[in-house]
């Protein structure tokens, strides 16, 4: 079953490229940039990622962040995580970066987009995965510097697929940010919005009929509202919904508990991914897998979900098909 799921084509599409920051390579990166960390060691920053909530994980996210400096880092941050994403059977993978965690402490735009942009472009052709970068803004923020940040990004629009919404989600709902995501839309980028996480079902309402998404990250509150479940599985809507992150941040008591499995009966288009898996533990291989044996998953099941998220991606429609095509040859040849 291991080697199906990790071979199994598939897209990650709810992926943080600063979340894939392993505690050994921020002290790489610390000590290559002369930055120091708050705390002393490796194992004592692992264990640091004991979550009691998701502000509790942001907290530590923000204070590794410090050692992304260059564009080296930015790159070699990147091209490490497409290169484990290749290992997982990721086609195409589209990730989420946040500016903001990056310009407000003095490091230029053009670094930090010009270091993934490269790693990128790199893996395309060293591991053959496809992908595209979603500029986030950072929620716990005021929305006229989610507006500034747009500005800054002007020259690199043809950089970036899209833009999403991330960071601490309760008290800051997507209505907020209307405006910034107009703007968005009216240059042609794609939308997505974390929704649902830890907020309620109408975060995912607001970010679908005022921000206009098309994708929503995470989700799992959708559960509450059975009219929007409906809604998600007739209008085809996207979760990019991440397991482990889920039970990580105490969203979930049990992997057991979590509700993918009962989504995915009702019809939703929901999708396994791997959020920030340096500090969850697993990349999207190892959700597919704990998700499967935790809820009872089939090889049909998770075939399904594999699809849902080639169909989601943001691809144009031959590149899409070439994928959905790749993944009925797979199956084809080595259902288990």
């Amino acid at each position: 079953m291991e080697e199906f799921v990790r071979g199994l084509p598939k897209a990650e599409l709810h992926l943080h490229i600063e979340g894939t920051l392993e505690p050994e390579m921020a002290f790489a990166f610390a000590e290559r940039n002369g930055v120091s960390l708050p705390y002393p060691s490796v194992d004592a920053l692992r264990a640091a990622y004991d979550f009691t909530d998701l502000q509790s994980f942001l907290d530590v996210y923000y204070a590794t962040a410090v050692v992304l400096r260059t564009e080296a880092d930015f790159y070699d941050l990147t091209i490490a995580y497409l290169e484990r994403a290749a290992a997982d059977g990721v086609r195409r993978a589209e990730i989420f970066f946040d500016p903001q965690t990056h310009t407000g402490r003095g490091i230029p735009f053009g670094t930090v987009v010009d270091g993934i942009g490269a790693a990128l472009a790199d893996g395309r052709e060293r591991f053959g995965v496809s992908s595209g970068l979603i500029m986030c803004f950072l929620r716990h923020l005021p929305p006229d510097e989610a507006t500034a940040t747009f500005e800054e990004a002007l020259p690199y629009l043809d950089r970036l697929l899209g833009v999403g919404l991330d960071s601490s989600e309760v008290g800051n709902p997507p209505e907020l940010f209307t405006e910034v995501y107009e703007r968005a839309r009216s240059e042609g980028l794609r939308l997505v919005a974390h929704a649902g996480e830890e907020g309620p079902a109408d975060y995912v309402r607001q970010a679908l009929d005022l921000l206009g998404v098309e994708r929503i990250d995470h989700g799992v509150r959708a559960e509450d509202d059975p009219e929007l479940v409906a809604r998600l599985a007739r209008e085809r809507i996207p979760l990019t919904m991440c397991p482990l992150s889920n039970v990580k941040l105490k969203v979930f008591d049990r992997l057991e508990d979590h509700n993918l499995g009962r989504l995915l009966d009702a019809g939703v288009m929901v999708t396994i991914n791997s959020d920030d898996p340096a500090f969850f533990g697993g990349y999207v291989g190892t959700n597919y897998l704990r998700t499967a044996e935790a809820l009872g998953l089939g090889p049909d099941d998770l075939v399904q979900v594999a699809r849902n998220s080639l169909e989601a991606t943001f691809l144009p429609d031959d590149d899409k098909q070439a994928l959905l095509d790749e993944l009925d040859a797979y199956v084809g040849a080595d259902a288990p």
